[in-house]
């Protein structure tokens, strides 16, 4: 995708949505911690529905060492993967406060050292807790920059590299929620929106679905009259 058409896939996104958000509920810096931590493998929505009672009771690492990691199972049994998360979380409660002071570190070589986060969670608490710009590649970002041709990678690690490089300055605060969520709501796995979709015009995806194509599909499949 060239440099124009780069700046007006943006545009069109942030027309759309000015001020995008990210879908996880929080409270403040560590609860968004911990609920990124918990979306490994599992939806936001399925998260939220755990953490709302969970973040009522245990909002700081002080009170989440309190209600102890069987407390904290209790909360999270219906999330994917508990009981390993459940240890991660219990583990950097302890840390935050052993080495931190019980605050969120704002920089990523010292988040990552945490257990349970690796790049793409320090990336979305960066970004969604402190403003900073980080683009933390997820199925989603791959799928939708891999797939348009904004930025093709092999790897998640190469899509941010090129993110980095071709998001325009004035865009890289909210990129993340844009791609995100654009995968997550058009640019769909199995069913993208192609129809609908504002970046239609843009995209270098070949296999386009279109309002025709559907139709078109279902005559060749039918049998001709007796």
């Amino acid at each position: 995708m060239k440099k124009a058409q780069i700046i007006e896939f943006f545009d069109r996104l942030a027309a759309a949505l000015p001020e995008p958000k990210g879908e996880l509920e929080y409270v403040n810096s560590y609860t968004l911690l911990v609920a990124v931590v918990l979306s490994a493998q599992a939806t936001d929505v399925g998260v939220n529905k755990a953490t709302r009672k969970l973040f009522q009771v245990a909002d700081t690492p002080e009170k989440m060492l309190s209600l102890g990691e069987a407390g904290l199972k209790d909360h999270i049994k219906t999330i994917g993967l508990f009981n390993s998360k459940a240890k991660n979380v219990i583990a950097l409660s302890q840390q935050l406060l052993a080495e931190h002071g019980g605050q969120v570190p704002q920089d990523r070589d010292t988040l990552v050292k945490l257990p349970g986060v690796g790049r793409k969670t320090a990336n979305v608490v960066l970004n969604m807790a402190f403003g900073q710009e980080t683009i933390a590649v997820d199925t989603h970002i791959f799928r939708v920059s891999n797939r348009t041709g904004l930025a093709p990678g092999k790897t998640v690690d190469a899509v941010e590299q090129k993110l980095e490089k071709v998001v325009p300055a004035n865009r890289r605060r909210h990129a993340h929620h844009w791609l995100i969520l654009h995968g997550r709501y058009v640019c769909k796995a199995r069913k993208p929106e192609c129809p609908t979709c504002q970046l239609h015009d843009l995209c270098a995806y070949k296999a386009k679905t279109t309002a025709e194509a559907a139709p078109a599909k279902a005559a060749k499949r039918r049998k001709p009259a007796a």
